[in-house]
């Protein structure tokens, strides 16, 4: 029903005919490795290190053949997110993201897209020298190394510019979606691993493994369209001969209300010595390939690792939920409308009440993602196979994903329903 409707109206079927187009380039852009490529030691490298595996998300699937689009957008992601934590620190930039509206966000974002450009050349020329060190690409003098890294560092500007026009045709956010295209282009080689890998003496595992996938995605479905709705009572008013007010609406407080934010969060934190370890090979090689190896090293230690993630999910959800949902400010705006929650007064008890409430909420999809962050780690030590992981960040950004452009899609036709009224 959804899908005739969104193909009957024009302006909508253009907007998704160029989102489409724009992935597609993305995914043109993805297929055309840097020359001279060891496809077998790469392929070796991407079998025994989860690190990469990470950067293959966020790549947008750029990273597994070592295109010109290998960095993806991480570089932006961790800009961004270095931007939001200096607001934290700096308060005229707190006043610039939250204060001046659309004006000011755009400036911030302006300010991302600047720092994402040393960010992106650093680690594409750190990453370089570690490939040549484990014999992916031949030995390259500096010149060299350099210009890879302004290919690298232009396919990533390439795609946040692909990203924003995907942002402009209001069908989705286009970082998502770039990283939600890389994720899902690579279902069928998955798939057809798992497959060849099949024998009659693991079906039963293929078969809990297939009714655990089926009920974690349902699981994801649920935790994410979950909420708790507080119910919201307007005072009546009377204005001259009217009466206004007296209606009752409700406050939405979502389960996961940080969304997948936490989870990119903790990527970016678990990833930055390894970035740090890449920008080091700036000064000194030795001392790159140190790092490099300790961090290899922490990496493989599954236990230490799952821990560590899951620990930082969960303080990252709390973090992320107390920068965007601020009790206090919407205690605030329930009273200047003349708001109030059923037996809570106004003010300052009102605001105690959220806090609770967003506490609670906030406990129960910390835990959720940080289970889902780990869900690779606990899949491989049931099923003793590798190839049989549910990847819980891949499936939580697809599921996120879809969910919200979905969502974006259905707005778009209500209004063009109200218009047509």
């Amino acid at each position: 029903m959804i899908e005739a409707q969104i193909f009957k109206i024009k302006d909508l079927r253009n907007k998704i005919l160029m989102v489409a187009f724009l992935l597609l380039c993305f995914r043109a852009l993805a297929a055309i490795p840097i020359p001279s490529i060891d496809a077998i030691r790469l392929r070796e490298l991407f079998n025994t290190n989860q690190l990469f595996g990470f950067f293959n998300i966020f790549s947008g699937g750029g990273l597994d053949n070592l295109s010109i689009v290998m960095l993806g957008v991480a570089p932006y992601i961790t800009a961004t997110i270095i931007m939001q934590l200096l607001t934290m620190i700096f308060p005229s930039l707190k006043a610039m993201y939250y204060e001046e509206g659309a004006i000011g966000r755009a400036k911030f974002y302006r300010w991302s897209r600047y720092l994402t450009v040393p960010l992106a050349l650093l680690q594409g020329y750190g990453f370089l020298n570690f490939l040549i060190f484990h014999n992916i690409l031949p030995h390259l003098g500096f010149l060299d190394l350099l210009k890879n890294a302004i290919i690298i560092t232009a396919g990533t500007m390439i795609l946040v510019w692909i990203g924003e026009l995907i942002t402009e045709q209001k069908i989705g956010n286009g970082i998502s979606l770039i990283i939600f295209a890389g994720i899902v282009s690579s279902l069928p080689a998955n798939i057809w691993r798992a497959l060849s890998a099949y024998n009659p003496e693991t079906l039963p595992t293929y078969l809990v493994f297939s009714i655990v996938a089926v009920l974690v995605i349902a699981g994801v479905v649920f935790i994410n369209e979950g909420e708790r709705k507080i119910p919201i009572a307007y005072a009546k008013r009377v204005r001259g001969m009217k009466m206004y007010g007296g209606a009752s609406s409700y406050l939405p407080l979502k389960v996961n209300q940080a969304g997948v934010i936490p989870i990119i969060f903790a990527i970016s934190i678990l990833l930055f010595p390894q970035f740090i370890a890449q920008a080091s090979a700036i000064f000194s090689k030795s001392l790159s390939l140190k790092f490099n190896e300790l961090v290899t090293q922490f990496f493989n230690n599954q236990y230490l690792y799952a821990l560590i993630y899951f620990l930082l999910v969960v303080i990252f959800t709390y973090f992320y939920t107390a920068v965007t949902f601020d009790p206090k400010e919407i205690s605030k705006n329930l009273q200047r409308a003349g708001g109030f929650v059923a037996g809570i007064r106004p003010g300052d008890s009102t605001s105690i009440f959220l806090s609770k409430i967003i506490n609670r909420l906030t406990f129960s999809g910390a835990i959720f993602l940080g289970l889902i962050a780990i869900l690779p780690q606990v899949m491989r030590m049931f099923t003793g196979m590798a190839i049989l992981t549910i990847g819980g960040t891949a499936l939580l950004i697809v599921v996120s994903v879809a969910l919200e452009t979905i969502r974006q899609i259905n707005s778009q036709l209500v209004m063009r329903e109200y218009e047509e009224i």
